[in-house]
């Protein structure tokens, strides 16, 4: 490489902001699928985002397939229990880290951690025997963080204001993602 060209990239370098860092688990905000935060481990080891979902059902509304699916947004508990609806991206063939291959459906949506805010591929999985109810892989993460994975919460709280100890008694309302 040239002189010239290492100037040129430690100018670009240079005019990059610094990116956030985040932490190994985040609490991470769904605006409008999900009313209150998720808790979300950060899986530079997973290709794509997931996100536990139950009672999956495709229908379709005006010509466009869309679907409906449940979900508790909070590790170890039942209840809240939350109705979302959303539109179907694409359906893909994921490998699970037991190698498992399953079909699944694929929304897109919002999601914010700390102040940062952008759009995602979600797959909809079956994770109740998990750790945690979200994953956040690589590919949302790619070129907006660093992740510490010594640490956690990084841009959120340890438990945010919003997410109670007890909960209040499930209700289910429908949530519809806008997409751009």
């Amino acid at each position: 490489m040239t002189a010239g060209k290492h100037a040129q990239k430690a100018v670009r370098a240079a005019a990059k902001p610094p990116r956030p860092t985040i932490g190994w688990r985040e609490w991470v905000h769904l605006p409008g699928l999900l009313d209150q935060p998720i808790k979300a481990k950060i899986d530079t080891g997973a290709r794509t985002s997931a996100i536990h979902a139950f009672h999956i059902r495709e229908f379709i509304a005006d010509g466009v397939r869309r679907v409906e699916f449940r979900l508790h947004p909070l590790q170890r508990r039942k209840t809240p229990e939350v109705r979302c609806v959303a539109d179907i991206h694409d359906e893909r063939v994921i490998t699970s880290s037991n190698g498992q291959r399953d079909r699944r459906f694929v929304i897109l949506v919002d999601v914010a951690v700390g102040a940062t805010r952008w759009p995602i591929e979600l797959t909809l999985a079956d994770r109740d025997q998990m750790g945690f109810r979200m994953l956040l892989g690589r590919e949302a993460l790619r070129r907006r963080f660093l992740v510490d994975p010594g640490r956690s919460y990084r841009q959120s709280e340890r438990r945010p204001g919003s997410v109670a100890r007890n909960p209040a008694p499930a209700r289910t309302t429908p949530n519809t993602p806008r997409f751009a």
